[in-house]
């Protein structure tokens, strides 16, 4: 392809969520920043196809959206469409290139394709995973990786995962990091306070966001609020109910946590914020992430972050936050009553992560998401520089 040729980018959406829902949270918002934050088209040689269920709400008159009846919120029939219908429409469309923002690719594509692989978490936990779809993840997002003109991950460590797992060669693998938005920062004491008590909170509590499922290792939280000697300082749990939930509301029981625990349920968007703001600070106790949002999230807002010192966290902690050994619960109980005892270690993490918060940007992301698909149809790029890794 000729550098004064246009490629016409076909970017499978359908994981963009409509309703509100634990859906909207993590892999859609992603995917929504980056459609928000590509370069303009004019800016460039590239032009976009948006294959979703959803409306043009992303607000870019200059994107095409290719609207779908399909119900692909229907695991199954997402599988069919991207399979066999999205092919078929790539040729309909004079697509140069796909982008498959979520694992997998078309067995048989007409073009080349660019593949978004966020997490391996079905590898290095399969047993959190129905048989069926841990199958699926395995042998496509394998095959994937390997057919791909190039692969994106969102951190570093995804990215070696993808090299170690499937032996894709580096130089194929750019890593997108994802970004905060303007609306995570420090709010008005009197806005914040207004809010603890319309949602009745207490003065201290620790944070956790995330859906309820084992890989998050709330477990550990729990042991470690329990063995806390700050009879005032609650937790709050936010995130929807993922799978094996039940065990968590046991083991509350169990540690006669039910006064100091609270469960939120699924949060939409703009209400995190809030949360981030008003809470002591936030624990990320996760076993394995592709990357850790929250993290930065709650930095963006001055929130102290006391996180798991495995998988990608550590690069969206940096040096801002306190880590500990995620499946030691003395290691955790040492750090919260270091953060919580001392207002001076508070405030240095607080300062440090605005400062850390600001090395994630969306419309970084958008821009070197362009970057790959002018290296995937060996177009120039002529409108930003190469990133360092």
């Amino acid at each position: 392809m000729l550098a004064t040729e246009r490629g016409n980018i076909g970017i499978n959406a359908h994981l963009l969520a409509g309703e509100t829902g634990y859906r909207q949270a993590g892999i859609h918002q992603y995917i929504a920043q980056v459609l928000r934050t590509l370069p303009p088209q004019e800016e460039g040689n590239l032009r976009y196809t948006i294959f979703t269920q959803q409306g043009n709400y992303l607000n870019r008159p200059d994107l095409l959206m290719v609207p779908s009846r399909w119900p692909t919120e229907r695991r199954l029939a997402r599988i069919a469409w991207e399979q066999f219908i999205w092919p078929w429409l790539a040729r309909r469309h004079g697509l140069d290139l796909l982008h498959s923002m979520a694992f997998v690719t078309p067995l048989v594509a007409p073009c080349p394709a660019v593949v978004t692989v966020y997490d391996l978490s079905f590898r290095h936990y399969p047993e959190s995973f129905p048989p069926g779809q841990r199958w699926y993840l395995q042998s496509q997002t394998a095959r994937s990786v390997q057919q791909a003109r190039r692969v994106i991950t969102i951190s570093e460590s995804g990215r070696q995962d993808v090299h170690r797992f499937f032996n894709t060669p580096l130089e194929r693998i750019d890593v997108v990091y994802p970004g905060v938005g303007d609306e995570y920062r420090p709010l008005p004491a009197p806005t914040v306070e207004q809010f603890r008590r319309q949602k009745g909170l207490p003065q201290r509590f620790v944070l956790h966001v995330g859906t309820l499922q084992p890989r998050k290792n709330i477990p550990v939280l729990l042991e470690a609020l329990a063995q806390l000697k700050e009879p005032d300082v609650y937790l709050v749990l936010v995130g929807g109910k993922g799978w094996l939930f039940e065990e968590l509301f046991a083991r509350v029981e169990a540690l006669g946590l039910q006064k100091r625990v609270i469960f939120t349920g699924y949060v939409p968007a703009e209400e995190l914020p809030f949360w981030y703001n008003a809470a002591s600070l936030l624990v990320f106790p996760s076993l394995y992430e592709g990357f850790g949002m929250p993290i930065i999230e709650a930095m963006a807002c001055g929130t102290p972050v006391i996180a798991a010192d495995n998988s990608s966290i550590p690069e969206a902690v940096g040096e801002a936050g306190l880590l500990f050994s995620s499946q030691v619960v003395e290691s955790l109980l040492e750090k919260l009553t270091a953060l919580l005892h001392s207002t001076d270690l508070a405030h240095t993490l607080r300062e440090k992560g605005l400062h850390q918060a600001q090395n994630f940007s969306w419309d970084c992301a958008g821009q070197q998401t362009a970057e790959t698909y002018y290296r995937a149809l060996g177009l120039p790029y002529e409108s930003g520089t190469e990133r360092e890794r």
